[in-house]
């Protein structure tokens, strides 16, 4: 390989690792989104932190006070006592008691996470090597998505388009998924030959999309936007080229959209 194909390739590499940080915007939290479940997630995570930072006061202060207070200078006397029922009481309680106020929350969360009844619309997601093929059963219509033409072209080996020169580099796709705001939607993920997962980090959670089997997941986007995700499980030699492009429009958006699709499939097939 020449020093300029090198050059090139490492640029590449590099380009493709600040796209797919970019998108968090170098923020050290996890990201709170336009979701139910992104929140809850959200929530618990800063209550886990809040206690174990608790813990960490209590136990850092103790360590501290003795060091301070038991230093050789000061001569410390070692205690007469080999045990003591109440302390080793207290500290067996009070851990059984910190786990069950995390496990209670996380419980509740991670069981109102996995619910998806009372769904409005499903959309069936499938993984193949290497895009996305979204279906929406209801309405008929179904297409698959893939990584942008632009991206695609920038990412060659000895293209004339620099990957800086293209708008959400390795993040767009050719076919987003459109869906409607303010609506209960269940995806039923799966995939048609090895294992994918689909993930958007502002919808809280990803799922893996495993071949012969069906992974269930919902979602209500409260805010119209364009939301970004990946392939977050390594699927072969182009995993990081199959990116997840969500645009959540309203709901008379979304009626439009639904009609112009299958308007312009409808023509499609009259002219086949």
């Amino acid at each position: 390989m020449t020093r300029v194909n090198l050059k090139r390739l490492f640029l590449t590499v590099a380009l493709s690792l600040e796209a797919a940080t970019a998108a968090a915007d170098y923020q050290l939290n996890i990201p709170v989104g336009p979701t139910e479940t992104s929140r809850m997630i959200y929530d618990f995570h800063m209550y886990a932190i809040w206690v174990c930072l608790g813990i960490g006061v209590v136990v850092f202060g103790v360590m501290f006070y003795s060091i301070v207070n038991h230093r050789k200078s000061k001569h410390p006397v070692p205690a007469a006592f080999h045990e003591n029922t109440k302390l080793e009481i207290v500290w067996t309680v009070i851990p059984v008691l910190i786990l069950v106020g995390l496990a209670v929350p996380a419980t509740k969360a991670l069981v109102r996470i996995e619910d998806t009844s009372d769904a409005e619309m499903t959309i069936k997601v499938t993984g193949y090597q290497w895009k996305w093929h979204y279906e929406y059963p209801e309405e008929g219509i179904q297409f698959f998505s893939s990584l942008d033409e632009a991206s695609n072209r920038a990412r060659q080996l000895g293209s004339d388009l620099a990957p800086e020169k293209v708008d959400n580099y390795l993040l767009n796709v050719d076919n987003p998924l459109v869906v409607p705001i303010n609506k209960k939607i269940r995806f039923l993920i799966t995939a048609a030959d090895v294992i994918h997962a689909w993930w958007v980090p502002a919808f809280g959670w990803k799922k893996d999309a495993i071949p012969g089997y069906v992974n269930a997941a919902w979602v209500k986007i409260e805010k119209p936007g364009v939301y970004r995700g990946q392939c977050a499980e390594l699927c072969g030699r182009d995993h990081g080229y199959m990116p997840i492009v969500v645009k959540a429009v309203t709901e008379d958006e979304y009626k439009a959209w639904v009609a112009e699709w299958k308007q312009n499939h409808a023509a499609s097939e009259v002219l086949e």
